[in-house]
């Protein structure tokens, strides 16, 4: 257990990330944080885990939902502040992540490119908008019905 003088209040927390303690309570509620309870029953946070709400705001801005973020939190040691290995594979994951975003990025670009001039005006065969449209080698119309309970 550490000292009381390196715990952290919720709202010390909050001051120091710039988050509402209502959102600091959510990630807690979460699992993305912890926090234990002092005689008094008021939580009080690690120091590391500032480090942890500080990344799970710099993934979001990566477009990584909380339970990636929680995913990639059950990859590293609870007890001890990340170290440069442990970040060096969440970083590699993370451009895999970014590399993906960023093509499936080019290619919406690219598309987009192409099909100013297209004059379609076509939800169906538009390829920015129904681009994974596998049933439409079936015909129009619903395609899929709901089979009737026996």
């Amino acid at each position: 257990m550490q000292s009381k003088f390196s715990e952290l209040t919720i709202g010390q927390v909050a001051k120091r990330t710039g988050l509402a303690v209502s959102a600091i309570r959510y990630y807690e509620n979460e699992g993305l944080i912890t926090a234990h309870r002092n005689r008094g029953g008021y939580r009080r946070f690690a120091r590391a885990q500032i480090r942890r709400v500080s990344f799970i705001l710099i993934a979001q801005k990566f477009d990584l939902t909380l339970p990636q973020i929680k995913g990639i939190f059950s990859q590293l040691p609870d007890n001890r502040t990340p170290n440069a290995k442990d970040w060096a594979n969440i970083s590699h994951a993370l451009r895999v992540h970014l590399d993906r975003k960023i093509s499936a990025l080019e290619h919406m670009r690219d598309s987009l490119d192409g099909c100013i001039g297209c004059g379609c005006l076509s939800l169906d065969a538009c390829a920015l908008y129904n681009q994974d449209d596998k049933l439409s080698k079936q015909g129009s119309g619903p395609i899929i019905s709901i089979k009737p309970l026996a």
